[in-house]
């Protein structure tokens, strides 16, 4: 994963005069002065960091992020490696976005983090960033906001944490909870089982060890080619995941010296291949409104469409829960993201630069051929993602239908309508519903969630559980954890809440689901649908100020990423001036 040895000084293309904090530091102006001066406040001399590569080391960490917990001693690993290649850190904490405890959901603030980490790059004395997440919107937050800044910049994932247990089962963070939550809503465990599966469902730091939104996003960022080789699968609480965050500090400083900044590695080549990979990992529907979102922020366009293509010639290759059945663990050991990179060599672009040199020589080997399938035995013949559009979806809607029952793949049945979350959980256990009935959840989107949180893995009435039902079609607006499976028809666009299709949708409407042919489908006639759309009334704003009224006003559909427009869109952010 790197060395730490810092670069000679003939290797360098950069000047110390040309390093961005030289526009703090050097010169024998007022400014300069005081800066210099403000330096030595804070106990630094000044040939700790006149003339060197000031990195920025971003950090979510907090006292309330699992995921995070270790982030601060490993922030201090990465600054060791950045003073042994001889640049000065700097740690900035930035906002942590814990996908475990933040309501009503994480994402409604990942513009935010975004937004926070643009303009802390843009306003301070640094040449450099290492971004440390990996909780899932912290990922793309910190990479979308680097990308619209626009340094150099190192990724370090938190990395998954260690497999759950309980009564010698493996367990799968996520993917577990959702299936015993079910056996103990139907009965088949108890109280005291459901106790102890508590106890041992999460036992390390790390995100969740299951190919989740979490894995598959750090995944794409390796791809991308913005984390050392490997990095992304590297378990939390192992030696080698010390050693990454150190190479990783190194590395930040020898970007800088070479003038190689976050856009010249994520071009549309680099994102292309990221599709593709997620697609081959069974990855979480979320990364296609992250990838987007990612995208438009370096300038690439990318779209529904573009996944959907790339899906129909690309196999799931990884077997990691929720589609599969080992963890990420599992995933490391077997080859992490350069064996899975060697099964797809040849569709992938090789010739491209990453954060370590070049993509083609960081292609590794597949040491256990079940965890990560060879190409003439996929887990799946087509990507683990397919895209519908039809009268209930215009601007499109997903499914990771790995994950779901085949035979519910081809379906029509009748609609049972919640009108909100809370609607659902009400009156889920009392509405008269058969194992064919199509349960739909509006207004969970962008703007009517708020924020689009994860309900997308909508609950299977009481009484149908106890008959041994354990998936449903299930359609929404909403999103779905990664850690989630099941027929699950998420991300519809555009929403209830600006009047989308979903939002006309009556009980006993029927809805035909056929993911072999791409559709999504409600059987009424357009006539109809008119009348409906005639009477539907605009409901009433969520927020009536703050950051929700921002959000509220500016976020865009699932199909365009849910950035913010005047974030996405190109013009000038102008350099701080620190004269």
């Amino acid at each position: 994963m790197g060395g730490l040895t810092p670069e000679e000084p003939e290797e360098r293309r950069l000047r110390a005069e040309d390093l961005r904090s030289h526009k703090w530091f050097g010169g024998d102006g007022l400014r300069a002065f005081s800066h210099r001066a403000r330096t030595r406040q804070l106990g630094i001399g000044a040939e700790e960091h006149l003339g060197k590569p000031v990195i920025g080391i971003l950090n979510t960490w907090s006292g309330i992020n699992p995921c995070h917990m270790h982030l601060r001693e490993r922030a201090q690993e990465v600054a060791r490696g950045v003073w042994q290649a001889g640049g000065y850190p700097v740690e900035f904490p930035v906002s942590t976005l814990s996908e475990t405890f933040q309501k009503p959901t994480p994402m409604l603030y990942r513009n935010m983090l975004a937004m926070e980490v643009e303009e802390i790059i843009r306003s301070y004395p640094v040449d450099g960033v290492v971004l440390m997440g990996g909780c899932d919107k912290t990922t793309p937050g910190l990479v979308m906001g680097a990308l619209s800044a626009d340094v150099p910049a190192v990724f370090v994932p938190a990395g998954p944490m260690l497999r759950g247990n309980w009564r010698g089962r493996t367990l799968g963070s996520g993917t577990d909870m959702w299936r015993y939550w079910d056996d103990k809503r139907a009965g088949v465990i108890g109280d005291r089982e459901w106790g102890e599966l508590e106890e041992g469902l999460a036992r390390s730091p790390g995100t969740c060890m299951t190919m989740g939104t979490a894995s598959t996003m750090t995944a794409a960022v390796e791809v991308l080619g913005l984390s050392l080789p490997g990095a992304s699968s590297v378990p939390a609480v192992d030696s080698a995941h010390h050693r990454m965050a150190a190479a990783s500090g190194a590395r930040a400083v020898g970007l800088v010296w070479e003038g190689t900044t976050i856009k010249k590695i994520a071009g549309a080549e680099a994102f292309q291949d990221a599709v593709r990979v997620v697609l081959a990992l069974g990855g979480s529907t979320n990364a296609v409104i992250h990838l987007i979102a990612m995208a438009g922020r370096a300038g690439v366009p990318l779209s529904l469409d573009d996944f959907d293509r790339l899906a129909r010639d690309t196999p799931v290759l990884a077997d990691v829960q929720p589609g599969g059945r080992f963890l990420m663990e599992d995933f490391y050991y077997a080859g992490g993201l350069p064996g899975l990179a060697s099964r797809l060599a040849g569709r992938l672009h090789l010739d491209r630069a990453t954060v370590a040199g070049r993509f083609g020589d960081e292609i590794g080997e597949v040491h256990d051929p079940e965890v990560i399938r060879p190409l003439d035995r996929p887990l799946a013949n087509d990507g683990g993602l397919a895209v519908l559009r039809g009268n209930l979806a215009p601007d499109g809607a997903v499914i990771k239908h790995v994950a779901a029952s085949p035979e519910l793949l081809r379906h029509t049945g009748p609609a049972l309508v919640f009108h909100g979350y809370r609607d659902l959980l009400e009156r889920i256990d009392e509405v008269d519903a058969t194992a064919d009935s199509v349960i739909v959840l509006a207004g969970a989107g962008p703007k009517g969630g708020p924020g689009m949180p994860e309900y997308g893995m909508l609950p299977i009435p009481r009484r149908l559980l106890e008959q041994g039902v354990r998936d449903m079609v299930r359609i929404s607006d909403a999103r779905m954890s990664g850690t989630s499976y099941g027929a699950c028809v998420l991300h519809v666009a555009p929403e209830a809440h600006v009047g989308g299709p979903l939002a006309l949708v009556r009980d006993g409407d029927l809805i035909t689901l056929d993911v072999p042919a791409r559709v999504l489908r409600l059987e009424v006639p357009d006539v109809e649908l008119a009348r409906r759309r005639a009477e539907w009334t605009p409901p009433a704003p969520v927020f009536e100020r703050g950051y929700g009224a921002l959000y509220q006003e500016h976020v865009t559909q699932a199909d365009q990423g849910c950035d913010f427009e005047f974030l996405a869109r190109e013009g000038d952010n102008p350099a701080a001036d620190p004269g």
